[in-house]
């Protein structure tokens, strides 16, 4: 039996997180013991009695760099040590493009998954030189903290865990790619007049031409 793959994520606003996790897809899977999602609050991870994480960046500048002790202290304290089954992974618009293919990358080949949630102006680079985490960014674009990139990789991994969907033929960008045009009922739509209506080749029920037709509008 597959040991179900353990995500951490370390946060400042854990209460972001949770709800996502317990709805859906993703909430089952962990109801059903596939996937584990662990939240770790870095507040808890300070020593001073305000439970400070940031602090001004050296060289001024405007806004505050998360500091490195919490976050060192947070990631030693899940007892990683050198294994080769976990991965830490920080989340920044600066790091390289998180794609279907490092999804199912990470899915087939580690059993623990940290994710950092970055926040404010950014981390400390001290955190990179001493952890050495692989860098992802969901877009080319910068959202004000890593909480929804966090959850990004979280479904985009989880779906690539056998039963994680129920039927793996569920995996249509396996199949076609994204974007393969897709209808339901009614097969006769009417709109402002004029009607919509669905291709007749999958009203045939003809598997073949059906399977032809995907295979034709799949995304290149």
């Amino acid at each position: 039996m597959k040991q179900k793959v353990i995500f951490e994520i370390i946060t400042l606003f854990p209460d972001v997180v949770r709800p996502y996790l317990e709805e859906s897809i993703i909430g089952r899977a962990i109801r059903n013991g596939l996937i584990d999602v662990r939240i770790h609050d870095l507040r808890r991870f300070t020593h001073d009695r305000h439970h400070k994480v940031d602090d001004r960046p050296y060289g001024g500048g405007p806004g505050m760099v998360l500091k490195p002790e919490p976050l060192i202290r947070a990631i030693n304290s899940l007892h990683l040590g050198g294994k080769s089954s976990a991965k830490v992974i920080m989340l920044s618009a600066a790091g390289k493009n998180f794609s279907d293919a490092v999804a199912h990358r990470l899915a087939s080949k580690y059993k623990r998954i940290v994710l950092i949630a970055g926040h404010y102006e950014g981390v400390d680079e001290r955190v990179s030189r001493i952890l050495k985490p692989e860098v992802l960014s969901v877009g080319p674009y910068v959202l004000t903290g890593g909480e929804l990139p966090s959850l990004i990789v979280v479904d985009a991994v989880s779906r690539k865990i056998k039963d994680v969907l129920g039927r793996q033929e569920s995996l249509e960008e396996k199949r076609y790619g994204v974007g393969v045009p897709t209808y339901t009922r009614p097969a006769d739509l009417k709109y402002n007049g004029r009607e919509y209506s669905v291709p007749k080749v999958l009203l045939s029920g003809d598997h073949k031409a059906v399977e032809r037709w995907r295979l034709e509008h799949k995304t290149k």
